[in-house]
């Protein structure tokens, strides 16, 4: 089915950061729809082309790949493609739409915005309008992986309505809080990464399978109202 299959009723969840072939087995095990891999050297979650190759070869069909880079060079980013069945790009630098479209070269690839303080939603929908989805992270030092929820309630309820089948919720979601985020939003699918981690950078196969589970139940409880 994929990340953006978008069914109402039916949050999609990619578990980002995988580095072994035990996190890729929990991860599919738990039944995600997407793992992410990270290609921004500087992070404790990054993974080497090959390295990731290897991982992705676990994957069942239908369990979605998505790179994960960060203001790459044309170089670094023809080596990641060059070794991986990426099926998704995820842009979490300061890269333009145009430098997304071209380095996607008509691959799918989704968009990451920093949410801060007075942030323009619609600016960036618009912006970004030829992505195929907006994921959704807080805004702190660095590039992601901060483990830092944001205000949800402060999303314009419009902008959530209208761009929802696009949007992938993302910073400092577990197992506790998913529920209220998803409850809020109702977004397309939830991302998270070290919400799922027993220590920085190394992800709990328990913890996983729990935050799937929090998922579903969310599903099911609101099918049910």
């Amino acid at each position: 089915m994929g990340l953006l299959t978008y069914s109402p009723g039916r949050t999609r969840v990619k578990i980002c950061g995988l580095k072994t072939s035990a996190d890729i087995d929990s991860a599919v095990l738990a039944g995600v729809d997407a793992v992410g891999f990270v290609f921004y050297p500087p992070s404790v979650r990054a993974v080497s082309p090959n390295i990731a190759a290897q991982l992705i070869s676990r994957l069942p069909t239908g369990v979605d790949a998505v790179g994960l880079v960060v203001n790459p060079t044309d170089e670094e980013f023809a080596a990641i493609r060059a070794a991986t069945s990426i099926t998704l790009w995820q842009f979490h630098g300061d890269e333009t739409p145009k430098r997304c479209a071209e380095l996607a070269n008509g691959e799918p690839w989704m968009k990451a915005a920093r949410i801060g303080q007075g942030f323009a939603f619609d600016e960036f929908s618009l912006q970004y309008k030829d992505a195929s989805a907006f994921l959704l992270d807080a805004l702190v030092e660095g590039y992601g992986g901060g483990g830092v929820p944001f205000d949800w309630q402060g999303i314009p309820e419009t902008w959530v309505s209208e761009n929802a089948p696009r949007v992938v919720l993302s910073g400092g979601l577990n197992t506790h809080n998913v529920g209220e985020a998803i409850a809020h939003l109702h977004p397309c699918a939830v991302d998270v990464s070290s919400g799922v981690e027993s220590s920085r950078g190394v992800k709990d196969s328990a913890l996983m399978f729990d935050f799937v589970k929090a998922v579903r139940a969310t599903d099911a409880k609101s099918s049910s109202q």
